[in-house]
C-alpha cells in the first residue's frame, strides 16, 4: 500500500465523517423536537440534558475525526 493511497483513504474518511457530523447537526436543529420526544421514549431526560448530550457527543466525534482522521492526513502531507 503506497503513502498516496493513505493519504487518498485518510482524506475520504475526513470528508465522509465531517459528512456524519453535518447531517447529524442538520438532525439535531431542524426537527429538534421530534427528535426529544423520541429519544424521550426511552431515556428520561430533560430538554437540557438531551441538548448537552448531543452537543457533548458531537464535540467528542469532531476531535475524534480530527484526532484519527485529518492529524494523520496532515502529518502524511507535510512528510511525502
Amino acid at each position: 500500500m503506497s503513502m498516496g493511497m493513505v493519504r487518498n483513504g485518510l482524506l475520504w474518511c475526513t470528508i465522509i465523517n465531517y459528512g456524519i457530523l453535518i447531517v447529524w447537526f442538520l438532525f439535531f436543529l431542524l426537527p429538534h423536537e421530534w427528535l426529544y420526544r423520541l429519544w424521550g421514549a426511552w431515556f428520561r431526560l430533560r430538554p437540557e440534558q438531551f441538548d448537552a448530550l448531543n452537543f457533548g457527543a458531537m464535540a467528542l466525534f469532531k476531535l475524534l475525526i480530527i484526532v484519527f482522521n485529518l492529524a494523520p492526513y496532515i502529518a502524511l502531507r507535510i512528510v511525502g
